[in-house]
């Protein structure tokens, strides 16, 4: 890859990064907290009041809230920064163990 393609496409990773930061940080604490269509429709049926807690209902960021931050539009924010942070180290790792078999299997001599 040249220096100029992988500066291009360096470019697009951190544009990238930094909307999904904006989005997930201003836009997503002032989402709808209205019930979306699952919800509505186990209301309408009437087993809403039946569901259980999640594995992860005591988690640090349970509810789309991380723990210890009073404003809410504030943890909201921090909890969707946190969610664009950690999918793209997991997709960025992803990727890089991904090149690396390519790279050892184009690498090894074939049979």
């Amino acid at each position: 890859m040249t220096a100029r393609r992988r500066a291009t496409v360096g470019a697009f990773v951190a544009t990238g990064l930094v909307v999904a930061a904006a989005l997930a940080f201003l836009v997503g604490p002032r989402a709808s907290s209205e019930p979306d269509g699952l919800e509505k429709v186990a209301i309408e049926q009437g087993f809403a009041g039946h569901a259980r807690p999640s594995a992860t209902a005591d988690g640090p960021m349970a509810g789309y809230l991380v723990d210890g931050v009073e404003d809410e539009a504030t943890s909201s924010g921090l909890a969707g920064l946190l969610g664009v942070a950690v999918t793209f180290v997991v997709g960025a790792g992803l990727l890089l163990v991904a090149r690396r078999l390519v790279h050892q299997r184009t690498a090894a001599p074939s049979r």
